[in-house]
């Protein structure tokens, strides 16, 4: 369903919030989402695609409204997974900050809120609008694909530690009771491995744009609503 909701009950939850261009959604990204909502467990898991990605060139992606109806396609009948339009519905670029803010007033401070990204991205967070400000809000679950040039657990997170005590504060330390990096003023880190799927966006759209099949690297319905439209051509 789309998240349409102006507030939740002040119960306490655990939310995951996952961005991304989702250009489009795949069995990585659905894997991915999947195996930290268990882990944790998350109550919720919000996929919520950018509408212009601050980071990305705009030439390949397509429609809002199409992405969003290929979540929607993707993610129907699996519970806990909730789609959100809420950076479609806002003007310019789709900054993170925006969008915690959004859902942290949304749900208010009784529920935990934690932002899922892939390790390659959170390395550039010291780049991100108000990146201290997001760590003081929120937790990050930060997913390695261990053998897809990613380090592996314990590789992974010392490499996390020297890039968050170099880049964001010397302040941060691994804590085993928590198996997270934590800090005394900001949020916590936490690094979750992922099974490896090799599979990517930019994969799908270029075997596309090749006549190539793409079956099994993302859901049959949305592979019909891909070809039916013929997006990506």
């Amino acid at each position: 369903m789309t998240d349409s909701s102006p507030s939740l009950d002040l119960v306490l939850m655990r939310i995951g919030l996952f961005g991304g261009t989702f250009n489009p959604i795949h069995f990585g990204h659905l894997r991915a989402a999947l195996e930290v909502k268990e882990s944790f467990p998350l109550d919720q898991c919000y996929l919520i695609p950018a509408a212009i990605p601050p980071h990305k060139r705009n030439k390949d992606i397509v429609d809002a409204d199409e992405r969003l109806e290929m979540i929607q396609l993707a993610i129907e009948g699996y519970g806990g997974f909730v789609l959100s339009d809420v950076e479609m519905k806002r003007p310019g670029p789709s900054y993170t900050i925006d969008t915690v803010d959004i859902f942290r007033r949304r749900f208010g401070g009784n529920n935990e809120l934690y932002w899922i990204l892939g390790l390659d991205a959170f390395l550039e967070i010291h780049t991100w609008k108000s990146y201290r400000k997001l760590l003081q809000t929120l937790s990050f679950i930060v997913t390695a694909r261990p053998g897809a040039g990613e380090p592996g657990r314990e590789s992974g997170r010392r490499f996390l530690e020297d890039y968050l005590r170099s880049s964001v504060s010397a302040e941060y330390v691994y804590a085993d009771d928590r198996d997270a990096f934590v800090h005394p003023s900001l949020c916590a880190v936490f690094v979750q491995n992922i099974t490896l799927i090799d599979i990517s966006s930019s994969k799908i759209r270029e075997l596309v744009q090749a006549g190539k099949p793409i079956h099994f690297l993302l859901p049959e319905r949305v592979e019909n609503l891909i070809r039916s439209r013929g997006l990506y051509l």
